[in-house]
């Protein structure tokens, strides 16, 4: 079982949708798609209203490519289940939840090394927004 980390801590996976890539879903949605880091977002644009779930990769967490495509998803008016899956670590939950993502997938070994205090200390991800507090990021304030 991989934890899934929410504001309120770890928590279950709740998903009861299988994921594929956007080249492999069936013709209609609801849909839960998976994206590589590189992905090409043309597609997956396309069938933005279909879609209920996507879960993004990070192979690793000097990897930020993954961020970009959450500001890219919420921006092109994605409004639904937006997952960091993989290499993240606490420090970077903040970051993820400014991006968009509504939740962070991590394994089972990552959960034991930072375990859900850590990752609950960073829960509070609004307040912890350097440029808001100086009034450069408006537009972060209800992100």
């Amino acid at each position: 079982m991989m934890p899934i980390v929410t504001d309120t801590g770890f928590a279950s996976d709740d998903l009861d949708m299988r994921f594929a890539a956007i080249d492999a879903l069936p013709a209609n949605g609801p849909l839960a798609v998976d994206l590589a880091p590189d992905a090409d977002l043309d597609p997956v644009l396309l069938r933005l209203p279909e879609i209920a779930v996507i879960r993004v990769a990070f192979p690793s967490f000097a990897d930020g490519r993954g961020f970009s495509i959450a500001r890219i998803l919420r921006r092109a008016g994605f409004t639904g289940r937006l997952r960091a899956a993989g290499h993240l670590i606490a420090d970077q939950y903040a970051m993820a939840r400014r991006s968009g993502f509504d939740e962070v997938e991590i394994d089972e070994d990552l959960a034991a090394r930072q375990p859900e205090a850590e990752w609950r200390a960073r829960a509070d991800w609004r307040a912890h927004d350097y440029q808001r507090r100086l009034g450069r990021r408006p537009d972060l304030q209800t992100a």
